[in-house]
């Protein structure tokens, strides 16, 4: 693990506990604790940062998914054939991330966030109920191969936001209410972690000790998180994925334009 400031690590460990909350509410907690990793490890290579990044929300994930299980109508089956899509998607995004400099990814997650705002407020009522009827073979090929193969990518590749694109991608393609897209992204966003995981610590770019220390804060945050999604409802989950996507967008433009 690199030489970092007692002051530093508690900001990491707090970020990572804040990132969890997020990831279990609305998706996305990376938006939060990669910039914060990105920060406070500058001259890290970005591989590294992005192993860390997994093997910490990986904990939060698997905690907040099981949160959501007890008490959301998650259907397990299709979730797992998701994420199992995702894993695979997310192995060879994984081993494509290892030539990905730290001095393109600010950039990119911006662009990635201005879209998910767009598209939020562009359709104030995405989400609130479940559409009925029930969901067509393609459809749930759609589910499988474009939200599980194609995010599972994006994931391993370059990780940020991909809990919230999960949940939006699940709402659009199978009509599920956000509460329940939540809980099923949980389970496809596992595997999607394990798979990314599998090739990061493959290629050595994992800073184990780091991660073990924050993990213990991203589960208690991702715990929070899904209880607090589950009482709250769909309404709730909606007004936190804006105030999210806002408030990163303007830091991270801010970022951008004093680099």
């Amino acid at each position: 693990m690199p030489d970092i400031s007692l002051t530093a690590l508690v900001l990491l460990c707090l970020a990572a506990a804040g990132a969890g909350w997020i990831d279990a509410v609305v998706g996305g907690g990376g938006l939060l604790l990669l910039p914060a990793m990105l920060l406070g490890f500058p001259h890290v290579p970005a591989a590294h940062i992005l192993g860390t990044n997994k093997a910490v929300a990986i904990v939060g994930t698997s905690g907040a998914a099981v949160t959501y299980l007890r008490k959301a109508p998650v259907d397990v089956r299709t979730a797992v054939r998701i994420g199992l899509a995702a894993l695979a998607g997310s192995m060879t995004g994984a081993f494509f991330a290892a030539g990905i400099s730290s001095d393109v990814l600010r950039p990119v997650i911006m662009v990635v966030l201005v879209g998910v705002a767009a598209f939020v407020m562009l359709r104030p009522s995405f989400g609130r109920t479940q559409a009925g009827g029930p969901v067509t073979r393609v459809r749930a090929v759609m589910a499988i191969v474009l939200v599980g193969g194609g995010i599972g990518f994006y994931d391993g590749l370059i990780g940020p936001g991909t809990g919230t694109f999960l949940v939006l991608a699940l709402t659009a393609v199978l009509h599920l209410d956000l509460v329940t897209a939540s809980a099923t992204a949980k389970i496809v966003n596992v595997c999607t972690n394990a798979g990314a995981l599998a090739m990061f610590a493959h290629q050595g770019t994992v800073m184990w000790k780091l991660a073990a220390l924050m993990a213990v804060f991203n589960l208690a945050g991702g715990m929070l998180g899904a209880r607090m999604a589950l009482d709250k409802g769909s309404e709730f989950v909606r007004g936190v994925l804006l105030v999210v996507v806002f408030s990163l967008v303007a830091k991270l433009a801010f970022d951008q334009w004093t680099a």
